[in-house]
């Protein structure tokens, strides 16, 4: 029987199917399953091939389905690689600089959020803020101080 319809089989499956490897696996069942129920090939309503070829499209549709019926499959990936979208470590990287941030002055964590959360530069901030240019450098300089002993603080606990 594969001698015959197999090559029109897996022709017409991998039309489907738009893989090989799937549709070799479909041709297989449909066989299977031809091969399970003989009387259905001579029934005398149509051709064998006509048969097989509809059972083709049946397991495909049926694939299809049960694909689209469960959620979408996760790929593995390599070991070493990161975990795309995952951000676990961003999060925690903002709890530790909020925490820390909580831990500066007022006039300091000021600075800091004119400078680098508002992208101002040293002038924009020090009227922003009513100080002078050099009052707004030195709050920064001691605040990024502070943040880093913070954070090595929390490394070595």
């Amino acid at each position: 029987m594969f001698s015959e319809h197999g090559r029109a089989m897996l022709a017409y499956a991998t039309q489907l199917t738009r893989d090989r490897a799937a549709a070799e696996d479909v041709v297989q069942e449909a066989l299977v399953r031809a091969w399970r129920h003989p009387d259905s090939l001579n029934n005398g309503k149509g051709s064998v091939r006509g048969w097989l070829l509809t059972v083709v499209r049946n397991i495909v549709l049926d694939q299809i389905r049960a694909r689209n019926r469960r959620p979408p499959e996760v790929g593995e990936s390599p070991p070493d690689a990161a975990v795309e979208g995952d951000h676990a470590d961003q999060v925690v990287t903002s709890m530790v600089v909020v925490d820390a941030l909580s831990r500066l002055s007022n006039e300091h964590r000021e600075v800091l959020e004119q400078v680098y959360l508002q992208g101002n530069t040293v002038a924009e901030a020090a009227e922003a803020l009513g100080i002078p240019p050099g009052t707004v450098k030195s709050r920064s300089f001691y605040a990024l101080r502070a943040l880093r002993e913070v954070g090595k603080e929390r490394l070595a606990s």
